[in-house]
């Protein structure tokens, strides 16, 4: 038996105990562990090994070692990393996906821990080599690839180097330039400006100029003639010349070897999950991935010799060296060694937390390794979902053959399983206009035939509204919170009223179930909370009883509610809402569990045994994010890891899959064919998650479009609204970010010619023109102009007119400064854009006569923050006017406030007020008032702040909005 010390390492003691990052260099033979100051920083003569801890299903954490071999490691080093990769597997309880980065060619995954690249530095620990701050600045030529997780190489400061279908990027000591292929992906260009920014930070702390150079196009005088001069001066570059390091790894039909004492044997006949057991070692060998898999009950030498028979099979092989090489543990295969599989049985899913826990303990303690480093799996607490805001209009219509036919409003919650609707809630969202929640809701005994004409009619009614509104698929007990707690109350009941379904029953000689005011019927009432509150009817039967639940037993013309000992106030509250929408008016008789009369029992048959079986709720884990492609016709899925709203490209078709629900994210850019295809592309993704991540096959499916997205798809992203308001593809939308409206609008005027630049300075002015007309701050006649939100509004546009009229004359000012050849009147342009803002401005501020100068400037008088908006007129009840009301509507959309660090000094309402904990708290003694309630926390003072929510600001508003909500819950703050 081994040893404890021999096996464990000091320097993975504790490790795995905290989600996130830690690194360990190979020193001497030795893993010694890197301060974070170096964190992405690695040198190509040494070898790494980084551990990604992230937190799973039921709290339990999840890891992934990652062992990075630079290009100027020795062999002896890098064999070491492997090794200590398995020892650290086994210090965190064997359970770890084991990663081979080598230079150049890392995962995805890998890269996404040190966004937006790895910068690959020269030397190593043994060398000497001098720290990146003491040595003299030296220009370099990097060539840049990548769409998403961004792979950055440095290449020979020569001509020669460049090509016409990659992004460079040459850093110099006062500009860093952006040279662009001919042929480069306009997602690799936009990608490049992430670089740009991180080097212009890091190196250049922020001052330098940045320049963009479109190959092809030069002008002496401007940015592309100081480029070229650079490399000598003008001359024609080559084509590109791939080398060894390019070489892409074909994908081949997966091969399984079994590994039995360092020697491999082909495995014959189908590959299904059954083949693999779980005291041997097995090799598929993908012919671009080569996966290492280990079962549970095998030994750490055991692992480790599986490990290095497949480097020696990689090396014997002559493959690319871009091949990974991945190993994955018994219960925790990842989705990409699953789908390899003919056959990997729905269900098979990795051991519960603690389960696992103990097995790994049980087998690690008889190879005397301690269990130090194996975390248990914090609690996981149930938080309240984002959720629509209320007050919409609400209209819903019930398929009926070819046609819909809407619901009254006293029927409005009332939903019948044989039947399938057409829900459209109308709401505002901010500051934004309005936006539209559109869902088909199938009852599970439904036919066919009206789930397809629920889906086709929604479609329609999306087009109609320029396809804005947030589209879902809603299966009967698969309802999410957001559509569960727009209906108060919302109830299932058997049966149905269309006459496909009427038609369907009488073709099946079967018993018509369906729910009357005359039925013996008993509806079972779940949960309180406003997101969960569902009433369902259930067989008329006492076994049914729960006493957990309130149900309401209906016979004839008497009502009864039964209370179990279990339920609460609320649910009784429920019972009530449920009974007065079922029978308006009803006089309810009450049984309290135990307390029953006959006249209770007797229309449920008598009175028999039940039990409490509490159904518990769909919970989210960790969101994962995919870009979708066919190859071959065939549909694929990437991950897209550590992902960020920067990830939802405008060029595509995103999946983001938080296990509760599945959207569809469908960007501007993408074909129109394409769009109409999300709900197909939903439907495929869900179909094989099925057996890969045991989803549900009746998961919510969403299509959302960019620009539209909703609060419950936002909350998975620190999202940033000015991003999101940006135009153009992606490569545009970066560079307005990065270089600001006028700098961009110039660079595009130079890149489309000088005619385009009065066209697109005529669509901007217009586009912004659109924006301010819509804004819900803007008095109309008939408006009440004393409302906050027209000072607040005032102030808003004030801050705007003063950023873009800065933004135009920056532009001016450096043509200025370095004279080149420009369209005439191009400053006049400019000068007539600020112009028109201004009166705007001036027309707002006549409409608002009472508005005083103070809050003119942009100073509100009375309030802190701005106030909620006004209720606007009331839409109309029928879809031929909501498609009047919305042909008239100006296409676009404001988007709701910016959230995080750099909005943060305004959240305050620019005044500066800050408070104290003890009146910010919700249930203060003391509390202040004419602050934005939503943001309690904005108010604190920095010091307050980091003692009451245990971070700084800027750290906190970087969190996911859900993330925000569930620290301020905590602390009274929500």
């Amino acid at each position: 038996m081994s040893s404890p010390a021999k096996l464990l390492d000091p320097a993975f003691q504790s490790v795995g105990q905290r989600v996130g990052t830690e690194i360990w260099r190979i020193e001497n033979f030795q893993p010694v562990a890197l301060p974070k100051s170096e964190y992405g920083k690695f040198y190509m003569g040494d070898s790494y090994i980084v551990l990604q801890t992230t937190s799973g299903k039921g709290g339990a954490y999840l890891y992934d070692i990652h062992f990075w071999i630079g290009k100027d490691t020795s062999q002896d080093e890098a064999g070491t990393a492997a090794i200590k990769t398995v020892e650290l597997d086994a210090v965190l309880g064997g359970r770890a996906v084991q990663h081979r980065e080598l230079q150049g060619h890392e995962s995805d995954k890998f890269l996404s821990y040190f966004k937006p690249c790895i910068i690959p530095l020269e030397g190593g620990v043994a060398s000497g080599f001098k720290k990146p701050e003491e040595e003299e600045f030296e220009t370099r030529l990097y060539v840049c690839k990548g769409k998403r997780a961004v792979r950055l190489k440095q290449v020979p400061f020569a001509r020669s180097s460049l090509n016409h279908d990659d992004v460079f990027i040459l850093d110099t000591q006062n500009k860093i330039y952006q040279f662009n292929g001919t042929n480069s992906n306009i997602q690799e260009r936009a990608k490049a400006l992430e670089v740009i920014q991180f080097l212009k930070e890091k190196y250049h702390e922020g001052t330098c100029d940045v320049a963009i150079v479109d190959d092809g196009k030069l002008d002496t005088e401007s940015d592309s003639g100081e480029f070229w001069v650079l490399f000598g001066g003008f001359a024609p570059i080559g084509k590109k010349v791939a080398s060894d390091d390019e070489v892409i790894p074909v994908t081949t039909p997966a091969k399984l070897y079994s590994i039995i004492e360092g020697d491999v044997k082909a495995v014959e006949g189908e590959l299904s999950k059954s083949i693999l057991e779980n005291n041997k070692c097995y090799m598929l060998d993908c012919g671009s991935e080569i996966f290492v898999w280990v079962g549970r009950v095998t030994t750490v030498d055991e692992r480790k010799a599986s490990s290095q028979v497949a480097e020696g099979f990689f090396a014997s092989q002559n493959r690319p060296k871009s091949t990974r090489v991945t190993r994955v543990i018994q219960g925790y295969e990842t989705r990409a060694f699953k789908s390899k599989f003919d056959s990997w049985p729905a269900g098979s899913t990795a051991p519960g937390a603690e389960e696992g826990r103990g097995k790994v303990a049980a087998l690690l303690k008889q190879q005397g390794i301690g269990l130090k480093g194996i975390a248990k799996g914090a609690p996981v607490n149930e938080e309240v979902p984002p959720l629509l805001e209320q007050g919409g209009r609400m209209e819903v219509w019930r398929i009926n053959g070819s046609a819909k036919t809407p619901l009254p409003k006293e029927d409005v919650g009332k939903f019948f399983s044989g039947d399938c609707y057409i829900v459209l809630y109308t709401y505002h969202s901010g500051d934004r206009k309005e936006d539209y929640f559109l869902c088909c809701w199938i009852g599970k005994d439904s036919i066919e035939e009206d789930q397809k004409m629920a889906a086709r009619l929604a479609n329609t009614m999306s087009n109609s509204l320029k396809g804005r509104p947030v589209q879902g698929r809603i299966l009967q007990d698969k309802e999410p919170p957001q559509f569960i707690a727009l209906f108060q109350p919302m109830v299932v009941l058997k049966g149905g009223l269309s006459s496909g379904y009427k038609k369907f029953i009488a073709e099946k000689g079967l018993t018509d179930e369906t729910y009357t005011q005359e039925s013996i019927a008993l509806i079972k009432v779940s949960s309180t909370a406003s997101h969960n509150s569902k009433a369902v009817q259930v067989d008329a039967v006492a076994t049914s009883l729960d006493s957990a639940e309130c149900f309401l037993l209906q016979s004839g013309s008497s009502v009864f509610t039964w209370h179990g000992n279990q339920s609460t106030f609320e649910h009784q509250q429920l019972a009530a809402k449920v009974a007065e929408l079922l029978k308006p008016g009803v006089a309810l008789k009450h049984a309290k569990e135990g307390t029953e009369s006959s006249a209770f029992w007797f229309p449920l048959g008598g009175k028999q045994s039940y039990t409490s079986n509490k159904i518990s709720q769909e919970t989210v884990r960790d969101p994962h994010l995919f870009a979708y492609s066919l190859n071959k016709g065939k549909f694929e899925v990437e991950e897209v890891h550590n992902f960020s709203q920067d990830d939802l490209l405008t060029e595509d078709i995103m999946i983001l899959d938080t296990h509760a629900e599945v959207f569809v994210w469908v960007g501007q850019s993408v074909d129109s064919k394409e769009k109409q295809s999300a709900f197909e592309v939903g439907q495929k993704y869900i179909d094989m998650a099925v057996s890969l991540e045991n989803l549900s096959p009746d998961v919510p499916l969403y299509k959302v479009t960019e620009g539209n997205e909703p609060s419950f798809f936002t909350v998975y992203f620190s999202w940033d609204s000015a991003k999101a308001m940006v135009q153009g593809n992606s490569f545009q939308k970066k560079l307005a970010l990065l270089l600001g409206i006028g700098h961009s609008a110039e660079y595009q005027d130079r890149s489309n010619g000088s005619r385009e630049g009065p066209t697109q300075r005529a669509s901007a002015l217009a586009a912004l023109s659109s924006a301010f007309n819509a804004s819900p701050g803007i008095s109309s006649p008939g408006e009440d102009k004393t409302n906050g939100s027209n000072q607040s509004g005032a102030r808003q546009r004030a801050e705007a007119l003063a950023a873009l009229s800065s933004a135009f004359n920056q532009s001016s000012e450096k043509k200025a400064s370095a004279p080149r050849p420009s369209p005439a009147g191009q400053g006049s342009q400019r000068a007539a854009a600020v112009a028109a803002l201004s009166s705007v401005l001036s027309a707002e501020k006549q409409k608002s006569p009472d508005t005083s100068p103070t809050q003119a400037s942009g100073t509100p008088a009375e309030s802190i923050s701005p106030a909620e908006p006004k209720d606007e007129k009331p839409l109309s009840e029928t879809e031929s006017s909501i498609e009047a009301s919305q042909a008239s509507e100006t296409e676009g959309n404001d988007s709701e406030p910016k959230q995080g660090s750099e909005q943060d000094e305004n959240d305050n309402g620019g005044s500066g007020a800050i408070f104290t904990y003890e009146q910010l708290k919700a249930k203060s003694d003391n509390p202040v008032t004419g602050i934005d309630f939503k943001r309690r926390e904005a108010y604190l003072c920095d010091e307050e702040f980091q003692t009451v929510l245990g971070m700084a600001k800027e750290q906190f508003y970087k969190l996911p909005k859900w993330k925000q909500d569930m620290q301020k819950k905590k602390v009274d703050l929500f």
